[in-house]
């Protein structure tokens, strides 16, 4: 067919047919570029163009450093510029009214492209009859920079600018999509780790209110959000890295703040250890305007009422950062016991330690320290967070559901079991692309049915509000397992659960 060209509010675009009919329209500003006087702003709007813009390539990825997991999931980078503030659109037509499913990556909000291959939209916007829009957001020290207090106003950023650029995004998806055949009444805003997390935000967020109507935050909720007091010191250790003050910080290139922002990242910052400033420095930060308070508290109290919400994580999230880690697999009783007294408290541990080394033989072979720490860190940063908001939630909202995934990953010889990100290629039908099987184990049999079954729970939820089983409720809390097969279980992992109770919302999350 010939090359698909539409009119939008900035401007017209030249898109490319890609594969199952699907038209693919990438690299659209949603924003200015947040360069000079608009580095650590919040985003201003798309400035129009003339004539027809290329759309057929995706943006740049905005700066960041190299990932720390690139040898076990494979590497993939893009040219990167602070010019990054662009999405991508996938759709069956230009005409009608489709649900949107608008995709937030992950990355520990320092990495990552909506570019990636493994999000790549034409197969789910075909499965499922609805556009894909995937997108990039400000990284790292350019977005999550909370620089307000540090630097007197100077620089007025909150730190949550990279959550305000996926306002912005949406609110480009609310004045456009139209033109892409998507319906602006009927978005799905979903995303992994950070994604998720992401999403949890801006279930919270006030200036996100009205831009989406479903939810699916995946292997992250609404418990990743540093206190105001945290964001200041995380400030200071950016002038205390760099050495600069605010004219300096808005004159240096991004070169050089990436290389500050490796040194905060690795506690090699003199007076801000990470005990001090936390171990995911980059996040959002409660700053009492974007953010005006933690996000499980905001859901708690019915900022989301009306949104459904499906949420749920991976069996054993945590492998994927501690079985290729020495420390964690070299973790005796000793260590165990001092790790989990920083996390979730000294008071809190020997409870979570006995319910899981009773509990974790039931899922096959006797748990040795680092299989105990990772279960345990899987549960305390994405499921139990996830169950949370689930039932915050449930309090204001019916349409609550819950899923497990239990896919394990072939890498490092089934070491990693169900890891963090397994479900990525099965929610985006990638699984087949080339080198996906490495991680994702794409070429074995039951992949492709996963795929079909995880994909008709995502898109039936974007068209309906629910993914095809019952709600989640406190007093069968039925939970979909997606693997193999899928099965609606009663109380699943509910020793591991229990567990938790006494564990205030404060430790859970990346800290």
């Amino acid at each position: 067919m010939s090359q698909p060209i539409i009119a939008t509010a900035n401007g017209r675009l030249a898109g490319s047919a890609v594969r199952h009919g699907v038209l693919a329209f990438k690299g659209i500003p949603y924003a200015a570029p947040p360069v000079g006087e608009l580095r650590w702003r919040p985003p201003a709007p798309a400035q129009p163009w003339s004539g027809v813009r290329d759309a057929t390539e995706f943006g740049h990825w905005a700066p960041q450093n190299k990932g720390a997991l690139d040898d076990v999931m494979g590497a993939e980078t893009g040219e990167q510029s602070e010019d990054c503030l662009t999405l991508n659109v996938w759709t069956p037509g230009l005409t009608g009214k489709r649900p949107v499913m608008v995709w937030i990556h992950g990355g520990g909000f320092t990495i990552g492209s909506g570019a990636q291959g493994i999000y790549e939209g034409a197969t789910l916007a075909a499965h499922g009859d609805v556009v894909v829009v995937t997108l990039n957001y400000r990284l790292g020290i350019l977005g999550f920079a909370p620089l307000a207090a540090a630097t007197q106003g100077r620089i007025p950023a909150t730190g949550n600018e990279g959550l305000l650029d996926q306002v912005q995004a949406l609110t480009w998806v609310r004045d456009n999509i139209e033109h892409f055949g998507g319906d602006p009444g009927r978005v799905t805003i979903f995303g992994e780790s950070a994604g998720g997390m992401s999403v949890g935000s801006l279930l919270a967020m006030p200036a996100a209110r009205g831009l989406f109507h479903r939810a699916i935050p995946q292997s992250g909720a609404c418990h990743t959000c540093a206190d105001a007091e945290v964001g200041v010191l995380r400030g200071e250790a950016i002038l205390a890295a760099t050495g600069l003050d605010a004219e300096g910080l808005l004159r240096a290139s991004w070169q050089d703040l990436l290389r500050a922002q490796r040194l905060i990242e690795g506690g090699r910052v003199e007076g801000y250890p990470l005990a001090r400033i936390g171990s995911l420095p980059f996040m959002p930060v409660v700053d009492g305007t974007v953010m005006p308070r933690k996000p499980i508290d905001a859901v708690a109290a019915g900022t989301a009422a009306g949104i459904p919400v499906l949420a749920g994580s991976t069996l054993d999230e945590w492998n994927l950062f501690g079985a290729p880690a020495k420390a964690i697999q070299q973790l005796d009783e000793e260590g165990l016991y001092k790790r989990l007294g920083y996390l979730v408290g000294a008071e809190h541990a020997p409870g979570l330690v006995a319910a899981y080394r009773e509990a974790l033989p039931g899922r096959g072979g006797e748990p040795g320290v680092p299989e105990l720490f990772m279960a345990i860190q899987t549960d305390r940063i994405f499921r139990i967070p996830a169950l949370r908001l689930l039932e915050r939630h449930g309090l204001h909202e019916t349409r609550v559901f819950n899923y497990l995934f239990d896919w394990t990953s072939p890498a490092m010889g089934g070491r990693l079991g169900a890891a963090h990100a397994i479900e990525l290629a099965y929610v985006f039908g990638t699984h087949t692309k080339p080198g996906a099987q490495k991680f994702y184990g794409g070429g074995v049999a039951g992949a492709d049915e996963l795929a079909a079954m995880t994909m008709d729970a995502w898109v039936r939820f974007a068209h309906e509000g629910e993914p095809g089983w019952p709600a989640y409720e406190p007093q069968r809390r039925l939970t979909a397992v997606l693997g193999a097969s899928r099965r609606v279980l009663e109380k699943p992992l509910e020793a591991e659960r229990l567990a938790w109770e006494a564990v205030p919302d404060a430790r859970l999350g990346s800290l």
